[in-house]
């Protein structure tokens, strides 16, 4: 039952996972040569950015608050590093050099198979921010991944999971060359 359950929630799955944020921040750096250029090799892409996401059960209520609280808490440890004008990624491109945070989605959305949120991390703070996740993540579970416009790359290769190995829907990804918009991509 759970098989069919986690096959139907994958099938459900159909939109890509870069956000509009992830675009600004990397249309502003990559070399102009290299953005539509789709047999761009993903092999050595440059990596530009990172997402922490922290995985959870949404139908369990108990998971559900101390995510929520999680959450919180990493946004006030880490306020000076944030955008305090823009803390919320989705709302606008704000300031590629400082952290955001992205909305929660509290059912499978993009390739994950469950509830997930995650913040945008320059380059600069990654040692930090996931030193405090991962000494702080409780009982969920983290899957921080490199932004490089090659989400294949970016989710599957080059990603590092603590806590458990949650399955990653790796067909929805559909910008998988270096500089790759997602907003040009049909679905």
């Amino acid at each position: 039952m759970l098989t069919v359950f986690l096959a139907a929630l994958l099938v459900v799955c159909t939109s890509g996972h870069y956000h509009d944020y992830d675009w600004k921040v990397m249309n502003k750096t990559f070399p102009e040569e290299l953005k539509n250029e789709e047999n761009e090799p993903c092999d050595n892409a440059k990596i530009y950015s990172y997402h922490i996401h922290v995985l959870f059960w949404q139908n369990n209520e108990e998971r559900v608050i101390s995510a929520e609280t999680l959450r919180k808490n990493f946004i006030e440890n880490f306020k000076e590093k944030f955008n305090q004008e823009k803390i919320n990624c989705t709302i606008s491109a704000g300031d590629p050099a400082r952290m955001c945070s992205f909305e929660v989605d509290k059912d499978p959305a993009g390739p994950f198979t469950t509830a997930q949120f995650s913040f945008f991390i320059p380059p600069k703070d990654l040692q930090e921010t996931s030193i405090w996740m991962l000494q702080n993540k409780g009982d969920h579970d983290v899957f921080i991944h490199p932004n490089s416009g090659c989400e294949t790359h970016d989710h599957t290769k080059w990603n590092t999971f603590s806590g458990a190995k949650w399955p990653i829907d790796d067909t929805v990804l559909k910008c998988n060359y270096p500089g790759c918009n997602p907003s040009v991509i049909e679905s």
